[in-house]
């Protein structure tokens, strides 16, 4: 057994090529094989980039208000409670809302040493609901 306390790794700033906005991630971990997990918090109107995942994604809304959407659907609202599955290769995106901030757990699985396919950032009009 291993018990990590809060603030065993500094906090990072998301990187400008993978966010849009004020991210701050937390807590990064990893299991024994590919498991990759995050704490990530998006300030009001932060957002991922479309990206997809090889092996899919779950996140957990554990903190405020935020959306999600896949390629070609509808942008979905999410809240503190909730839990979102996109497949693998789906291409989405996700962060908070327009006023509210958002903290979610992501977890990835690594498959041939990649876990995230970045794309193209969500534009404005994009975002907007």
């Amino acid at each position: 057994m291993h018990i990590r306390q809060p603030g065993f790794a500094p906090s990072a700033k998301g990187s400008a090529e993978w966010f849009t906005g004020a991210v701050r991630i937390d807590s990064p971990f990893s299991g024994s094989g590919a498991l990759a997990c995050a704490t990530v918090t998006f300030e009001p109107g932060a957002r991922t980039v479309w990206h997809s995942h090889p092996l899919g994604q779950t996140i957990l809304i554990t903190q405020g208000l935020g959306w999600v959407q896949r390629d070609g659907g509808a942008v979905a609202q999410v809240q503190s409670g909730d839990m979102v599955w996109f497949e693998p290769g789906e291409k989405h995106w996700h962060g908070a809302s327009a006023t509210s901030a958002m903290t979610h757990i992501a977890i990835t699985e690594t498959q041939n040493g990649t876990s995230t396919d970045w794309m193209e950032p969500v534009s404005d009009a994009q975002y907007r609901r």
